[in-house]
């Protein structure tokens, strides 16, 4: 099948050469790679491909074709580094995982060297101060050099009270204090300062900016981490923070779709039903998310809500209705799907970790967060691992969820090196200036 999956992906690339980018009804998922097998087995999920991704390769055009060999097939890097790799290191990929404490451990380096996960997401109670995080992060890096992929190190800095960086740090105002300045010049360095802030220590993805609209006052988990209560004023200054951020490389990743401004319960302990339909969403929720869909945001974290006017099976995060129906087909998102942390309440609660997870793949996502217990993390890891080995997902399947990951940790350069740690004094400076400059400062 490796070998099947490396030949069909050469002819598709030549043929897109050859043809160029015309259009058509494809009444498949356009995004779904082409590996031999029947078109009607696990189509239209939705995902980043080989054969329609979303980027081009080729941008250096014909400068550097040679005349003579016009039907060259380019390098895809992360296509050759993924029929490089085994099943298990692949299934690694769509997991994001938490650990306990402030140092590796036995546990730490199991989920790395037995499982290959792909990456960590950190909280504040892994984080002491500047020096021991900084240790942290580059020892878990050494620690995945036996891995063929470099790590997420990831992390939820939104400013405001959702700040995982040490007291080092001068603290950044809340969304809400930005959106009232209503300034996408502020959030854009705004964005920059939080990109510093990570990349210093050597951290790749940010789980910001939020783009839920502020529509429910009672809202007892969004609050001042939005901008505001209008869809245009999250949507312009959610994109600039966004563009700062990938500006300093490190990728933002958009939350909480399709919207998780308008509920009463906190997805952290229950499940939030939100009882909008297509088109109240497509109105308001939506909109911040359509706009950073076509400003190319990279990733899309999708909400613990149950919404039964689309979906009223499954959660949003693993309903293929909202993921690959809504998410991908209307919306036309071919980047990173990844879900909400799958030990929250909403999930636990509910459902069983293990068969939520395999389902949140199925519907279109790419990556797994499991932030919490590492023996609820095992549970995630070997029922993905059950379903790939019993075809409940396929190797198509897989093999197109793992190349959408690799394609973006390419993009950005991911790799293991150590950091240098961040210019904390600079970086302080910088934001007591722009702080004082738009009237934020204390």
């Amino acid at each position: 099948m490796k070998r099947i999956w490396q030949i069909s992906m050469t002819l598709m690339l030549a043929g897109i050469l050859t043809a160029g980018c015309g259009g058509g009804n494809n009444e498949a998922n356009p995004s779904e790679p082409q590996t031999g097998k029947s078109s009607n087995q696990n189509t239209n999920q939705g995902s980043n491909s080989p054969v329609n991704s979303g980027e081009s390769d080729t941008s250096s055009g014909t400068k550097e074709t040679d005349p003579g060999d016009v039907n060259k097939v380019p390098s895809d890097p992360a296509l050759e580094q993924l029929n490089k790799m085994s099943t298990e290191e692949k299934i690694g990929q769509l997991v994001l995982v938490g650990m306990d404490g402030t140092t590796s451990s036995a546990a730490t380096k199991e989920l790395l060297e037995k499982y290959h996960v792909g990456g960590f997401i950190f909280y504040k109670n892994n984080i002491e101060n500047t020096k021991q995080a900084l240790k942290l992060f580059n020892d878990l890096k050494q620690e995945n050099k036996s891995n063929p992929v470099p790590l997420w190190m990831s992390v939820d800095e939104e400013g405001g009270r959702v700040s995982r960086m040490p007291k080092d740090f001068v603290k950044i105002p809340t969304s809400q204090a930005i959106g009232k300045k209503d300034s996408a010049e502020l959030s854009k360095e705004i964005g920059g300062i939080l990109g510093r802030e990570l990349s210093g220590f050597g951290l790749n993805m940010d789980f910001a900016p939020v783009l839920d609209i502020n529509s429910n006052p009672q809202n007892p988990v969004i609050g001042d981490r939005s901008f505001g209560n209008k869809a245009d004023l999250v949507s312009r200054l959610g994109l600039a923070t966004m563009e700062g951020i990938k500006g300093e490389k490190v990728v933002p990743v958009v939350k909480h779709f399709p919207g998780h401004g308008d509920t009463s319960v906190d997805s952290h302990i229950g499940l939030p039903v939100v009882n909008h339909d297509l088109t109240r969403l497509r109105k308001m929720e939506l909109v911040p998310f359509k706009d950073a869909i076509g400003d190319k945001a990279d990733v899309v974290m999708i909400a613990h809500l149950l919404m039964p006017k689309i979906d009223p099976d499954h959660p949003a995060s693993f309903s293929k209705k909202v993921i690959t129906d809504l998410l991908r087909n209307e919306l036309g998102f071919q980047g990173v799907v990844i879900s909400d942390d799958m030990t929250m309440g909403a999930i636990e609660e509910n459902y069983d970790i293990g068969k939520a997870s395999v389902s949140a793949i199925l519907a279109g996502g790419n990556i797994i967060l499991v932030g919490h217990d590492y023996d609820k993390e095992k549970i995630a890891i070997h029922a993905l691992k059950n379903a790939v080995n019993d075809g409940t997902i396929s190797e198509d399947v897989l093999n197109n969820r793992v190349y959408a990951i690799l394609k973006l940790k390419h993009s950005y350069g991911l790799s293991d090196k150590s950091a240098a740690g961040p210019d904390v004094q600079s970086i302080n400076a910088d934001l007591k200036r722009l702080l004082k400059k738009y009237g934020l400062q204390k």
